[in-house]
């Protein structure tokens, strides 16, 4: 049976596990800001040749709003009508959008994938994956759009065939992270039902007002058992958004045993071969090699990049120690989006996984789109999933 993995950004999170079947897309319950569209370099507009006959391809309605994702609802049966109301009604609601979910094979890996109707859902991703044009006109005619670290780090070249189950071949159409959590791939309606996606099983929510984890709640009690909240851009009360070292009691913080252990760890696994969505222990993406190592000295650390982002307070890079953990923001279709992690080595150097045709390895520090430093917390990462 399908399933995926929705991850959290924020700090209070929850394993969600998707299962079910779709109808139609949820109209906006409101106004947000309207934006020019434009074309991005990382999806070029399709040869009218090269659509596949088996997809009928609608026309894609120009964006004309913008509404930030807060929350990411599941279920385990399709939503209906009165599902909806029930969300549209509870206080801070200001859109919602329907999509199906699940993973999915391409090209022999495990893709958490959303089937969406790109005339709508392009406004609930961020602004430069949202103004392309040729990007959603792609997805409608069958490609798939996959995430910029999927395509770039996983190496899923742009407009390259990959095989993708029981749909025969997809279409690279465009690079484009939409900033749910661990979705990696987009498609239309259409060949989501090739790929045997569960039908309109997922709903976005816009909320941008109303205090996400509250919001989670009550989302919760009014569509009642099956139901799982995954926060997406949470708004929250200050003192959970921004927390600084000062504020962490004493032993929050890995010992010098575990940073020891973790490090060893981790340079063992020199020269093993990074894999996309590997875990270890001998191929490696650059969570997986973090995951793994601290793992090894008995720290639960998170999955995906985002998520180990909250796992300690920011330190500056000018007072990084080793062990602590490197990000960067390299993916141009999300520039807010955290998109790679390293570990500090020390001396400048970081120890990473980079991507595909590469291998583990130690480096000096880049810090061109370097987003900053974190130190992790084994307290604050157990609680993050």
């Amino acid at each position: 049976m399908p399933f995926i993995v929705v991850a959290l950004v924020a700090v209070l999170t929850a394993d969600v596990l998707l299962l079910t079947q779709p109808d139609a897309a949820m109209a906006p319950v409101d106004d947000v800001v309207r934006v020019t569209p434009r074309q991005t370099p990382l999806a070029q507009k399709r040869p009218a040749q090269q659509q596949q006959p088996a997809v009928t391809t609608q026309p894609v309605a120009p964006l004309s709003k913008l509404h930030k994702p807060n929350l990411f609802v599941l279920t385990n049966r399709p939503f209906t009508n009165e599902m909806l109301q029930k969300v549209a009604k509870l206080s801070g609601v200001r859109a919602l959008e329907l999509a199906d979910a699940a993973s999915v094979t391409l090209d022999g890996k495990r893709v958490q994938t959303l089937a969406v109707n790109p005339s709508t859902f392009r406004s609930y991703t961020p602004k430069v994956t949202a103004s392309s044009d040729a990007l959603w006109q792609n997805v409608a005619a069958g490609d798939v759009a996959v995430s910029f670290v999927l395509g770039n780090d996983g190496g899923l070249s742009l407009h390259s065939r990959v095989s993708a189950g029981s749909a025969g071949q997809l279409r690279i159409g465009a690079y484009a992270t939409t900033g749910f959590g661990a979705v990696d791939a987009v498609v239309s309606k259409d060949v989501g039902r090739s790929l045997g996606l569960p039908r309109d099983n997922a709903l976005i929510v816009s909320a941008p007002k109303a205090n996400s984890d509250a919001l989670s709640r009550k989302i919760k009690k009014a569509l009642g058992k099956g139901t799982q909240v995954a926060m997406v851009n949470p708004v929250l009360p200050q003192p959970q958004q921004k927390v600084t070292q000062r504020n962490w009691p004493a032993g929050s913080f890995m010992t010098g045993e575990q940073l020891t252990v973790a490090l060893r760890a981790a340079v063992s696994k020199l020269g093993r071969p990074y894999v996309w969505g590997a875990e270890g222990p001998e191929t490696f993406d650059c969570s997986g090699l973090v995951q793994w190592a601290y793992g090894q000295a008995g720290v639960r650390m998170p999955r995906v990049t985002h998520q180990q982002w909250v796992t300690g307070p920011q330190v500056p890079y000018s007072q990084a120690h080793p062990g602590d953990l490197l990000f960067w923001r390299n993916d141009p279709t999300n520039p807010d989006y955290i998109s790679h992690v390293a570990i500090y080595w020390g001396d400048g150097k970081m120890l990473h996984a980079p991507r595909t045709g590469d291998v583990v390895k130690i480096v000096p520090v880049s810090t061109r789109n370097l987003a900053g430093v974190v130190r992790v917390s084994p307290i604050a990462a157990a609680k993050v999933r």
